[in-house]
């Protein structure tokens, strides 16, 4: 799937290997998503079970344009660093967030975490 102007940098494997990573973390996670077709952002939300798969399927991450994880403390911050360190995303940190991108604009560079 692509859309006009946006350049893809994940793939359903990278979104799966979140998922799976953050519904082992014993903590609290809040997380919301921005999706690319609708310009829709989900309210925060801590349920990565069922809510991040949208009705299970994996076709539910081609529309992700970003997903923001929010952290309490430099603790959890390093944590999730290091599981998005080993899994190779491209992304940032924002202030108590850290932000991995589905998709950029074109011409846009993006460092990975």
């Amino acid at each position: 799937m692509s859309f006009a102007g946006y350049q893809s940098l994940m793939n359903d494997t990278k979104w799966e290997e979140i998922w799976l990573a953050m519904i082992d973390i014993p903590e609290l996670i809040y997380w919301r998503q921005r999706d690319i077709e609708t310009n829709y952002t989900c309210d925060w939300d801590a349920e990565w079970f069922h809510h991040f798969k949208t009705n299970g399927d994996k076709d539910s991450y081609k529309t992700i344009e970003w997903l923001e994880i929010k952290f309490e403390n430099e603790e959890i911050k390093n944590k999730l660093l290091k599981i998005l360190k080993e899994i190779h995303v491209p992304g940032e940190v924002l202030g108590n967030t850290i932000k991995v991108y589905g998709y950029i604009k074109e011409g846009t560079f993006m460092d990975y975490i």
